[in-house]
């Protein structure tokens, strides 16, 4: 029989820190510093970013470039070796995920050198494409999208998904995110925390405030106690993914998922968007700004509901509205 003394300890076992010698507490806590400073960044960030690095690296061995210890010149090479084929908005996320995994090998390369600058200066110019944003929906467009919500339980799901998803001017993250505990009811609505956005990285939380609809049939309020009756859930994920046998499954959906849903009831109503405001679940977002400003909403209270720090970034939705609401050529008597 084997001694006691030369059986191992058990693989998972937490390492007691007075035993461990300082290079082994050294390592330790450098290996939880890089696991904080992968959770300090998005997920759906690094996610992008790693493809981004790939393509990049991809394209330097085919091309007789070192990829690991790139210069300002291989990065403007690269740029211009593909600056027809994609957006200025997605070269310049490369060359942010090209300077952020250098970052990481601890390689400190210059991004905004002049010749990566005028680079991505003059494809703008010569290729350059018209910004694409959400096409911001309507309130009679949402309305479409959940009347072809059935009563099943993932007709239920996505209504509820569709009405909080407005009337919260919800990033897709930030509807996946929520959890039953994060939801208050009141007695003119309910209160959502949201544990975290975009905007939020140090997680502190926000608060938002939605109010029972006029309407029962589009009532942000109604869909989502009738979705949680439904689908039974008193804990957890407030948005789950069902299986295709139709049964609910117990972890949340994913932000593509959100992007799939809208997209398949959008074909279901007949809603096309356009190459440069194609449907996408930042349409919810971009609908709540449009429609409270043009219902006369302060510019200061959508701002505290959107949870937009930038006053330009909102504005941006507010001047597209005002395009659709009222042009000069209305007055030239045309």
């Amino acid at each position: 029989m084997a001694s006691s003394s030369n059986i191992s300890a058990k693989p998972n076992a937490r390492p007691n820190p007075d035993k461990m010698t300082a290079t082994e507490r050294a390592e330790r806590a450098l290996a939880r510093s890089a696991a904080y400073r992968l959770d300090a960044d998005a997920r759906s960030t690094l996610k992008a970013y790693k493809s981004d690095y790939m393509h990049f690296t991809a394209w330097c061995r085919n091309n007789g470039f070192e990829a690991r210890r790139p210069t300002p010149e291989t990065v403007a090479a690269y740029l211009a070796g593909c600056g027809e084929g994609y957006t200025l908005s997605t070269l310049r996320r490369r060359v942010a995920a090209i300077r952020y995994f250098c970052h990481t090998h601890n390689y400190n390369l210059d991004t905004r050198a002049r010749i990566v600058r005028e680079t991505l200066r003059g494809i703008a110019r010569n290729h350059g494409e018209p910004s694409r944003r959400a096409a911001a929906l309507t309130i009679d467009e949402v309305r479409r999208l959940c009347d072809v919500c059935d009563d099943t339980l993932a007709g239920q799901r996505d209504r509820a998904l569709f009405l909080v998803g407005f009337a919260g001017a919800l990033r897709r993250s930030e509807l996946v995110r929520i959890r039953v505990e994060d939801v208050e009811w009141t007695s003119t609505g309910m209160i959502l925390l949201l544990t975290r956005s975009k905007t939020d990285k140090e997680g502190r939380g926000a608060e938002i405030s939605i109010s029972a609809g006029a309407h029962e049939a589009i009532c942000p309020v109604k869909a989502l106690k009738q979705w949680i009756k439904a689908a039974g859930i008193r804990s957890g994920p407030l948005f789950r993914k069902i299986h295709s046998s139709g049964s609910l499954l117990n972890r949340a959906m994913s932000p593509d998922a959100v992007r799939q849903i809208l997209l398949r009831r959008a074909a279901m109503t007949g809603l096309k968007g356009s190459r440069r405001q194609p449907i996408s679940p930042h349409g919810l977002r971009a609908g709540f700004v449009t429609t409270a400003y043009r219902n006369g909403v302060r510019d200061e209270e959508i701002m505290e509901h959107t949870r937009h720090r930038s006053y330009e970034t909102m504005r941006r939705y507010i001047r597209r509205a005002k395009l659709g609401a009222k042009s000069a050529t209305g007055k030239l008597g045309l």
